[in-house]
């Protein structure tokens, strides 16, 4: 029998595991940013690339794997072993960060060869689990093959700025790394996961299938567009691709806010995080819109610093892709488990929903102190235009920004261990041996 040692839910751990170490090290650099004393450049690439890669990537492929195909799926069960995607991400990502440390690039390109290498393993097994189960919801194929074209041509682009092969263009191929795996990957892969999942936790059909195609459309070509605006210095292009986007997201938001109308559902933590992520998109393609129009004058209406940037990113980083992250563990992660450990369909049903309702429990403020915090930051940049760094009124919006935000990842993170030590009655009555207890997908 294959072993799967390695699963989806391998991956979706271990990414959780990097996401908080690589959070931990932001606060530490936003600290050292407001206090006046900021932290050396190679610490920032540590965690940009530990959150992208170790964490935001590996959950994102892990997640995708689960919600492909049902838990207890043959198609699943043929397909659940990932040694080389877990092995060669997480290897090649330690092999990055010491090659930053150390400023040895070439370290720094062979380690992102072999994340390279974890990529394209974990697509072909997406791809292969695809074409078996995918139904009308996943018939937009195109969609997520530009997607992963965006994962792997922007971390070649990172290669050609390790390997020094491109000086003389090296500050539109770090534009193109960057925005071809944020955008042209994570952007467009959790919107789909969210016009996938959002119908499923709330037990109703999508409410106009039309605007999911619209929405397929509208993004894309805005990703292309902005990221040819970047590529080209235009803000006149960012700023039309932007537009692009706010009706891409904007049709989103009308989709899925005429999908919850339809269903009978009062709520939960996963369709709450899914919603607010949502609403924390489009008010960043706002944003990015005002800060698009500012660089229209020479110099810019308003100062735009290091601490406005953080500031910004954030938003989408924390506003966006953690709150879809809180969401879609907080439903896939009881379901995988139920699955994985309950055969009969009464008691795995009686199973999930005690795994879901332990999930849902604080939700509210689980979601009100991400967001908060998320706000907060917005709150300390502007902050940062009237007041010195050392001011009383900054300092105080920094440490109450980081209580909230730390405060809903430590309840979130108690949660999820919680389910995860929880085993059902019948297998804790019959002490059942613990190779039949492990997680796997």
């Amino acid at each position: 029998m294959r072993s799967r040692s390695y699963s989806p839910l391998t991956l979706c751990f271990t990414g959780f595991t990097w996401l908080t170490l690589a959070s931990i090290l932001g606060l530490a650099i936003l600290i050292g940013l407001v206090r006046g004393t900021p932290l050396p450049s190679w610490i920032r690439a540590l965690h940009v690339h530990a959150v992208l890669i170790g964490g935001v990537a590996q959950i994102i492929l892990g997640g995708f794997l689960l919600l492909i195909a049902p838990p207890q799926s043959k198609v699943r069960m043929e397909l659940d072993s990932h040694p080389i995607t877990l092995l060669a991400l997480n290897g090649g990502l330690v092999g990055m960060l010491v090659g930053f440390w150390l400023h040895h690039d070439l370290l720094v390109s062979i380690a992102g060869f072999v994340v390279i290498a974890g990529f394209l393993s974990a697509i072909r097994s997406l791809w292969a689990r695809a074409q078996q189960v995918w139904n009308s919801s996943w018939s937009h194929s195109w969609y997520y093959a530009l997607a992963f074209f965006g994962l792997v041509s922007g971390s070649i682009c990172g290669e050609l700025m390790a390997l020094g092969i491109v000086p003389e263009s090296y500050g539109y191929v770090r534009l193109a790394h960057i925005h071809l795996v944020v955008l042209g990957f994570v952007v467009l892969i959790i919107i789909g996961m969210i016009h996938h999942l959002l119908p499923i936790v709330w037990g109703t059909p999508h409410a106009s299938p039309r605007l999911v195609q619209l929405t397929t459309t509208f993004l894309p070509i805005g990703v292309v567009v902005l990221i040819g605006g970047f590529l080209n210095s235009s803000v006149s292009v960012e700023m039309m691709a932007g537009a692009m986007l706010f009706v891409g997201v904007g049709l989103l938001a009308i989709h899925l806010f005429r999908t919850w109308l339809t269903s009978r559902h009062t709520g939960s933590a996963a369709s709450d995080h899914l919603l607010v992520s949502t609403f924390f998109l489009l008010f960043t393609i706002i944003l990015g819109v005002f800060v698009g129009a500012n660089h229209l004058s020479d110099p810019p209406a308003l100062p735009y610093g290091k601490l406005h940037l953080v500031a910004y990113t954030h938003m989408a980083f924390i506003g966006f892709i953690v709150n879809a992250i809180m969401g879609a563990f907080s439903y896939l992660i009881p379901v995988t488990l139920a699955a994985n450990r309950v055969t009969s369909h009464k008691k795995r049903t009686l199973y999930l929903d005690q795994l879901t309702s332990m999930m849902n429990r604080w939700g509210s403020v689980q979601i009100a102190t991400l967001s908060l915090g998320t706000m907060g930051l917005g709150i300390l940049a502007a902050l940062a235009w009237n007041v010195p760094l050392s001011s009383l009124y900054l300092q105080s919006a920094l440490w109450t920004c980081l209580i909230l935000l730390l405060t809903s990842y430590v309840l979130f993170s108690i949660k999820l261990s919680a389910i995860v030590a929880k085993q059902p009655e019948h297998l804790a009555t019959h002490q059942m041996p613990p190779d039949e207890l492990k997680l796997t997908a």
